[in-house]
């Protein structure tokens, strides 16, 4: 039944194009905590990154496609404002495993973020992540700054918007 939501979902965000700040969770609110996993195994709390600067979340699979396609505009922004920001990769557990990510990021490197497994679906229900492609921005107090789902999602734009000019 989940594998089929997550279907759902993901065909939805292929058909319409990229939404912000009107899916998922709602902006200004706080997510709840969730415990992921590293990529070996240790239990790892979301919050230990919210609240100091701000945050982008994105939750991904090795099979999203447009995933794939959003990759090259969260690498930007990461050069662009990683300095100031901190990226988080939450891979889904539907079709893939911890082993499947090690060897997909072995081919397809993520340097810029941090990559987490959500094999219980905690931080996809903490979250309101309906598909793969949502990305979440907290800003520095942890509060929801923007969300969307898809490929065009500006997140540079959506940073440059929240973070002071210097």
């Amino acid at each position: 039944m989940r594998c089929a939501l997550y279907v759902v979902g993901l065909l939805s965000v292929l058909a319409v194009p990229a939404r912000g700040q009107d899916i998922g969770l709602p902006l200004g609110a706080t997510p709840a905590a969730a415990q992921v996993e590293d990529l070996e195994g240790n239990a790892v709390d979301l919050a230990r990154w919210v609240g100091q600067r701000p945050v982008v979340v994105e939750f991904w699979a090795t099979w999203c496609p447009v995933c794939e396609a959003l990759f090259p505009k969260l690498a930007a922004a990461h050069r662009r404002f990683g300095d100031r920001v901190t990226f988080l990769v939450v891979a889904v557990g539907v079709n893939q495993s911890p082993r499947s990510i090690r060897r997909h990021l072995e081919r397809h490197p993520m340097p810029f973020a941090t990559v987490l497994w959500d094999g219980g679906g905690a931080a996809v229900r903490a979250f309101d992540a309906f598909t793969t492609s949502y990305v979440v921005v907290l800003d520095a107090s942890g509060k929801v700054a923007y969300t969307g789902a898809g490929e065009d999602q500006d997140i540079a734009a959506v940073l440059a918007a929240l973070l002071p000019a210097r």
